[in-house]
């Protein structure tokens, strides 16, 4: 017997909880790592940045009359990736206030996950840079890992302002193994590759991520990069190239569909990302790359639309009648 029904026709029990809970898992790592590089007030701000999102979302969910969706984690997850971005002693309302602008203004006023034009935390990222530029682009880490540890009295504090490695001079830059590591002053989610990666091979292996974006973004970002005479392992392992590739450019609401918008979007991103970095007044530009590419996804999705099965029929009917 032939069975007809509505699409999907393919199930599993994949749920935006399950999904949200995974990429929470992804990024124990890095908010551990955080920790260990930063001391306890990275664990103060991601901590305050997951709570007042989901205390936001509460609200603005009661107040909107909608159905409450603080269960399906995706502000929690909002939270970790809007901390990410922060520096370590970044002001504490200044992190509410972020993860007011990510989940009022960029996700419940567009009316919910799923209808969000553009990543939450990235959209709120930018608005603190802008707004209150000088907190935002003031970077520490503790003494043992900064350029100014070897200063007299530098261990007697909890932190130690220093430049990111991408607004150093290059006799100033710590070793691979350190970027690798995180042994320097950044956004405290950004800096600890290996814990990143930790976590994208979790998504890779959960099937919530695939590797077509993040492959093509860092690919096509570093040889870019080595094209024009730049150091591409310097560029893979500095700023927040891994942290976007796996944790933002491929989520499901703001990234194109198809295979091909994927690699047009990847292609698109590393592209900005390059140009802002190696160009612009600007160290990073993964943030701006990715809510430019993010405004686009509609348009990509429209441009590389499978064309229906049959489709055409009824047309060349017509004309062949």
């Amino acid at each position: 017997m032939l069975r007809v029904s509505s699409s999907p026709h393919i199930r599993d029990n994949s749920s935006t909880q399950r999904i949200m809970l995974d990429v929470v898992l992804a990024l124990i790592p890095m908010v551990i790592a955080s920790v260990f590089i930063f001391g306890w007030r990275a664990l103060l701000i991601y901590a305050v940045s997951v709570a007042s999102s989901v205390l936001f979302e509460a609200l603005s969910r009661i107040i909107m009359k909608r159905e409450q969706t603080i269960s399906d984690l995706s502000a929690v997850v909002t939270g970790l990736l809007l901390a990410a971005g922060l520096p370590a002693g970044y002001p504490i309302w200044m992190v509410v206030v972020g993860a007011f602008i990510a989940i009022v203004f960029v996700k419940q006023l567009f009316g919910g996950l799923g209808s969000n034009f553009a990543n939450p935390a990235v959209t709120a990222r930018i608005i603190l840079a802008v707004s209150f530029a000088t907190e935002t682009s003031s970077f520490s880490v503790l003494p043992q890992y900064a350029q100014e540890a070897s200063l007299a009295g530098a261990s007697q504090y909890d932190l130690v302002t220093s430049a990111t490695p991408l607004g150093m001079s290059a006799a100033e830059l710590p070793s691979y193994l350190d970027l690798f590591l995180g042994r320097h002053a950044g956004s405290i989610g950004e800096v600890c590759i290996l814990a990143l990666l930790i976590g994208a091979a979790y998504l890779l292996i959960r099937g919530v991520i695939d590797l077509w974006i993040p492959l093509i973004y860092i690919g096509t970002t570093v040889a870019l990069v080595a094209l024009t005479g730049g150091d591409p392992l310097f560029h893979l392992l500095s700023g927040a190239l891994v942290l976007a590739a796996f944790f933002m450019m491929t989520d499901y609401v703001t990234s194109p569909t198809t295979v091909a918008g994927k690699v047009i979007f990847a292609i698109g991103g590393a592209a900005l990302t390059f140009l802002l970095r190696m160009y612009s007044n600007m160290p990073e530009g993964v943030s701006y790359s990715v809510l430019l590419m993010n405004i686009l996804t509609p348009h990509i999705d429209r441009w590389t639309a499978h064309k229906t099965i049959g489709g055409n029929y009824g047309k060349k009917s017509r004309q062949n009648s």
